[in-house]
């Protein structure tokens, strides 16, 4: 799932999407490529208020395995049926195939995130992949376009 983000931050859009697959009983990794970004994002997770903490770790750990939310830069490593990337993350469809849902978050004020998205979108779709591409632009989440 592809989210064109131009109104709404990647944590912001993040935790929305974290929520939802938990409560699934999903477990996820958050894929970046910088762990400066991540572990930012990660202070900001352990200073959420109580009724919407996400308990996580940092990839490199002891308990990887054990995380029901991992961010990393890396392989999933903790049976993760998602997997959200930011920053310009990326997964290859071999990957990705083997996940639940992959969801890709780049802002789409940045024409070289938009340029990488479109690339993702197009090997993942070629790859046989279903994907679906959501943009904010109007104000609210609206389906724009859908790959079987």
């Amino acid at each position: 799932m592809f989210y064109h983000l131009t109104q709404s931050s990647a944590e912001q859009t993040a935790r929305v999407l974290i929520g939802r697959a938990r409560g699934q009983g999903w477990r996820l990794m958050i894929r970046g490529t910088q762990m400066a970004e991540l572990q930012r994002l990660d202070a900001r997770l352990w200073a959420t208020p109580e009724d919407s903490f996400l308990p996580h770790g940092m990839e490199g750990g002891p308990q990887d395995a054990r995380q029901p939310l991992l961010l990393g830069t890396g392989a999933v490593t903790n049976g993760a049926k998602g997997l959200m990337l930011i920053d310009g993350a990326e997964v290859e469809a071999e990957e990705a195939s083997t996940l639940e849902r992959v969801w890709v978050l780049f802002d789409g004020n940045d024409p070289g995130r938009l340029s990488q998205a479109r690339g993702q979108w197009k090997a993942l779709t070629a790859a046989g992949l279903p994907a679906q591409y959501w943009s904010e632009e109007s104000g609210k989440w609206e389906k724009k376009a859908e790959k079987a």
